[in-house]
């Protein structure tokens, strides 16, 4: 190879090196800022299984006065019930209706295959738990974290929310709710150490930067439709 064509190739390969540099800086200066710009908000982390929320917390999420508690869908097991991740979800939220933090419940997740409704095995989790099926509300179409606060303004008319999901999904969540102009307050749900866990943490870590470009460009979700405000009753949502 000549010595010209030789200069052509570390020129090349210089260039190709300083741009994975600078992607790989993008990446975790991105998730270094929704990380930064969303932790204040997060008001409690649960951190094992049953512990009950502290009352300082209460009173302060009770002091938002948040529309509702959003739980985010996640996996449930072929005979219909949560899996672990999703029942930590759901006992913080119960806990955190009982206690008065917010009046209603939005159980937001995946039922866009007949065989398989994330939304329903919550519903059914939070009835059996004594919560009223007027105070339960459904949206069907959350398939994603994006969806699913996109459509808690758009639809559920949400302005002010008490976002309960995992540690790892917390910050993005919170970060859409910011930029979807809904007022948000965290109450993390990691009772326990989940199986895969390492695998969740780092597809968050880059659904991190996925949707901090989708926030730029606010596509429309899957689903729109017409209007179903928070205030009212959860009935009309279920089937």
């Amino acid at each position: 190879m000549g010595k010209a064509k030789m200069k052509k190739w570390k020129k090349a390969l210089l260039i190709v090196g300083i741009l994975a540099v600078l992607a790989i800086a993008a990446v975790l200066i991105i998730n270094a800022y929704v990380i930064d710009t969303t932790k204040d908000q997060i008001v409690y982390r649960v951190t094992s299984y049953g512990t009950p929320i502290n009352q300082k917390a209460i009173d302060e999420l009770k002091g938002k006065k948040a529309d509702c508690i959003l739980v985010f869908g996640a996996a449930v097991r072929p005979d219909g019930t949560p899996s672990f991740i999703l029942r930590d979800r759901m006992d913080v939220a119960v806990e955190l209706y009982k206690a008065g933090a917010a009046p209603k419940l939005l159980l937001s997740g995946d039922n866009g295959r007949v065989n398989y409704n994330e939304v329903a095995a919550m519903e059914t989790y939070a009835v059996k738990a004594g919560i009223p099926k007027k105070d339960i509300f459904l949206d069907h179409a959350g398939f994603s974290t994006y969806e699913s606060v996109y459509r808690a303004k758009a639809i559920f008319q949400v302005k002010r929310v008490i976002s309960v999901t995992q540690s790892f999904q917390q910050y993005r969540a919170l970060y859409g709710c910011d930029r979807m102009g809904i007022k948000a307050w965290g109450v993390d749900s990691d009772q326990q150490i989940y199986g895969g866990q390492r695998g969740w943490e780092l597809r968050d870590f880059a659904a991190r930067n996925k949707d901090f470009v989708k926030w730029i460009f606010k596509p429309d979700p899957t689903y729109l439709g017409d209007a179903i405000p928070i205030s009212g009753s959860g009935i009309v949502t279920q089937n």
